[in-house]
């Protein structure tokens, strides 16, 4: 489907102030009114992280056994826990604007964002790509939907900068989880990724050998299929209904955004003139070291037999190096690209610090456990999926990462499924579907593309928002609804 496939009824809108205007409809003057809002209350994404600091850091010293004290060394201390998982996002960053402005992938990104026939169609057709690739892999459809939405604007003069650029990031908003980089059900398939005890667990005696649970149990289950459609309809319908008329829109440009040229009209490099520099612009360099990360990547996935289980950040970010030498061919054009790209990465290096010290209070004075159990308590066998998406959702919000939470959850959840009698590989699934639900309201996984695309986390909160309080009862209706088509274990 392409913006040109859209129903007729979405062709172009008519010029700004005439007086054929295109009606507002209910949707678009919600998202108006959210916008306004968040644009005039949101604080940055900072402030976030430091008003969550101070609520879980305090809920911990007045509910938990450990003294103040203690909760502050273990604040303190966990504060640096995340500083290999922010290099990793950095490079996901530069490696993924590196890839994407490479000539042969952009070509394919400005084909894609000239296909829409108006400027609701655009924004509808980000979110429909941006949904489909987190899918494939959420890191490349980070930095892919950014691109898109900026080169969609660049290509768009009348589309609306914020709801564009607001529909690149709901993949991760939506059914990242539920696809083939999801982390709760990589970790469940992979009979080395979780602690003994956890596996004990999860076997429940025996009823599920070892304690693993394979994707087919999953993320490939027909229920999880047809949830990832729902959604990806629902959302994509949404953002065209709420995305602002051209008359109404509020370009880049209007709000003070410098597009910048098209990486497709960047000059050229100057001709090298000293030996130093004819190797900077050796593709042979290039090429070499593409060979040695390709036979690295084969031995991974084909000699060690390691399949998904094998798609790691790490990987996924050699991966995108790698190609981003191929496609570049030169050492020098690289270069330049990953020092146009390191501008993009600040938020995430001053603000990852902050959820790593929440994340460690949440774990180590066991208050996630507590909320875990409190939710579990109110729950049965029919509520439970409905609970737990929630619960997910609600703890997401402070503890924005998805593998390193499920690690911790693990036990209590898949415990209280046996009890329960509930399908465990759907479990699962509908963890997921509450941990991106998170995303919507949180501003942590925003942080990586807001750098990219100028903005701040008000200015597309209030459509992120909308798409939540939509998304939200539709989710728990699927995950009830289709849970019960489900036996256990």
């Amino acid at each position: 489907m392409s913006g040109a496939d859209l129903p007729s009824s979405l062709g172009a809108s008519p010029g700004p102030g005439g007086p054929d205007a295109e009606p507002e409809g209910a949707l678009a003057r919600v998202a108006a009114r959210f916008t306004a809002l968040a644009e005039r209350y949101l604080p940055d994404a900072l402030v976030f992280a430091l008003l969550a600091t101070a609520l879980v850091v305090g809920a911990a010293m007045l509910t938990s056994k450990a003294t103040p004290l203690q909760v502050l060394s273990m604040w303190g201390d966990g504060f640096w826990d995340l500083i290999p998982f922010t290099l990793q996002m950095s490079l996901v960053i530069i490696t993924g604007y590196v890839l994407a402005t490479s000539r042969p992938v952009y070509r394919a990104i400005a084909w894609l964002a000239a296909a829409p026939s108006s400027p609701r169609a655009a924004v509808a057709w980000v979110a429909l790509l941006a949904m489909a690739s987190s899918w494939f892999n959420w890191g490349f459809s980070l930095i892919f939907s950014a691109m898109l939405a900026k080169e969609t604007a660049r290509r768009h003069a009348r589309v609306d900068y914020r709801a564009v650029c607001a529909a690149s990031f709901l993949g991760l908003g939506s059914v990242w989880a539920q696809g083939l980089s999801g982390s709760a059900a990589l970790q469940m398939a992979t009979s080395t990724a979780m602690s003994r005890e956890v596996r004990e667990i999860v076997s429940g005696g025996g009823k599920l050998p070892g304690g693993v649970i394979p994707l087919s149990q999953t993320i490939f289950l027909w229920q999880s299929l047809v949830s990832v459609a729902v959604e990806i309809a629902l959302v994509t319908a949404v953002m065209y209904a709420a995305a602002p008329s051209a008359e109404r829109a509020r370009s880049a440009a209007e709000l003070g955004v410098d597009l910048g040229p098209s990486p497709l009209e960047t000059a050229p490099l100057p001709a090298p003139r000293t030996p130093g520099e004819r190797l900077e612009h050796s593709r042979l360099l290039s090429l070499s070291f593409v060979a040695l990360s390709g036979a690295y990547l084969v031995s991974t996935f084909v000699v060690a037999e390691k399949g998904l289980a094998g798609l790691t950040l790490n990987v996924i970010i050699l991966t995108f190096l790698s190609l981003g030498f191929l496609l570049h061919g030169t050492p020098a054009r690289l270069m330049r690209a990953f020092r146009e790209a390191t501008p993009g990465v600040w938020g995430v290096i001053l603000q990852f610090p902050f959820y790593a010290g929440l994340a460690a209070v949440m774990t180590k004075t066991h208050l996630s456990a507590a909320v875990a159990h409190f939710f579990v308590g109110i729950s049965t066998a029919k509520t439970f999926p409905a609970v737990i998406a929630v619960y997910s959702a609600v703890l997401g919000v402070f503890v924005p990462s998805g593998g390193s939470k499920w690690v911790i959850e693990a036990p209590y959840v898949m415990q209280a499924a046996h009890e329960l009698r509930v399908n465990l590989g759907w479990m699962v699934a509908v963890y997921d579907l509450g941990e991106a639900l998170a995303n919507l309201v949180q501003p942590f996984w925003m942080l990586p593309v807001l750098g990219l695309l100028g903005l701040r986390a008000r200015d597309v909160m209030g459509y992120t928002f909308l798409v939540f309080v939509v998304l939200a009862p539709v989710v728990l209706l699927l995950v009830t609804a289709l849970g019960a088509t489900l036996a256990y274990p």
